[in-house]
């Protein structure tokens, strides 16, 4: 018999082995071998099941409640009008948008100005130490973010750590009035959201094609040069993920605004949060966060068609 025969029969009898020792679980695997279409259905199911009942569902529950009203004790009254979402459209609320836009667009390009140069190191000098490097990027997510946040409540203040410094130094010889102010806003939304942007940068600068940089200096291109010419625009696609991972939830950050902003840095998750908590207007609140929502996917639709759909893959 020859050789290609017997691993054949040998194949078959631990084939007949494991069949007849082998779960129930296993054996149906072994029915779907060959129906790819059918296993990637079961794995997706986990995943699709956690996202119908827990994003899903909640969403179009909101959905419903922004179509409704507000009854006498707060209760949702379920109807079909669009009185909300035209309210939430009011001039009124534009100032609020529109600072809300802002803020999160400076932090974004602050996350990106501090979160490149760090994400370049670990990525090109880290060496062996590049996962402690990582680690301590990531040592924030181990505290609350709140208690994070209150944080700089202590470091701001009038005499917090810094206008205490400020003035042992002779710098100043009054308080600098750093908090409530739009400057601890987009600070605390900068420090909140720089791991976002520096994380999505290290893995696209980790996997560039290194050779592709030593040929640019081999051409006499400057370091500066090269990294200008070459480097940024082949870690566009990290760029654009962090952009995205940092922007989208400033914009409805309310955390950061209530605990360290004032009266002139209300933003949209303030004015959101306030429906819901504050004026039990569930309705109204929920039709702000559709409106939120809808503007958000818009922007992210007509920012991936101009940068292109290549680039984030």
């Amino acid at each position: 018999m020859t050789k290609p025969a017997e691993n054949g029969m040998a194949e078959a009898s631990a084939s007949a082995i494991l069949g007849q020792n082998a779960g129930p679980l296993s054996r149906a695997i072994g029915r779907l071998r060959g129906h790819s279409f059918a296993v990637a259905n079961l794995l997706m199911a986990p995943t699709m099941l956690w996202l119908l009942l827990f994003l899903a569902l909640p969403l179009g529950v909101i959905l419903v409640y922004s179509f409704g009203g507000r009854g006498t004790y707060g209760d949702v009254i379920y109807g079909f009008s669009f009185d909300n979402y035209s309210r939430a459209f009011s001039p009124l609320w534009l100032p609020v948008i529109l600072r809300s836009f802002g803020f999160a667009a400076i932090a974004t390009l602050l996350t990106l100005a501090m979160g490149y140069p760090l994400a370049y190191f670990i990525a090109v000098y880290g060496g062996r130490r590049k996962n402690i490097y990582l680690i301590l990027v990531m040592v924030p997510f181990w505290t609350s973010y709140l208690i994070r946040t209150y944080s700089w409540i202590v470091i701001l203040r009038s005499q917090g750590v810094v206008n205490t410094l400020l003035q042992w130094a002779n710098i100043i010889d009054q308080p600098l009035d750093l908090l409530n102010t739009p400057f601890s806003v987009i600070l605390g939304l900068t420090y909140g959201f720089l791991p976002f942007m520096t994380l999505p940068l290290y893995a696209s600068l980790e996997k560039l094609d290194k050779s592709l940089i030593e040929a640019a200096w081999d051409l006499g291109a400057s370091r500066i040069w090269a990294l200008l010419t070459v480097t940024i625009p082949l870690s566009i696609p990290g760029i654009i993920a962090g952009t995205l991972l940092v922007f989208i939830p400033a914009v409805g950050d309310f955390v950061t605004p209530d605990l360290l902003g004032g009266p002139d840095t209300l933003m949209i998750g303030n004015v959101i949060q306030q429906q819901f908590l504050a004026a039990r207007d569930w309705a109204y609140g929920s039709a702000l966060s559709f409106s939120l929502m809808a503007i958000l996917l818009l922007g992210i639709f007509f920012y991936v068609r101009k940068v292109g759909t290549e680039n984030l893959a």
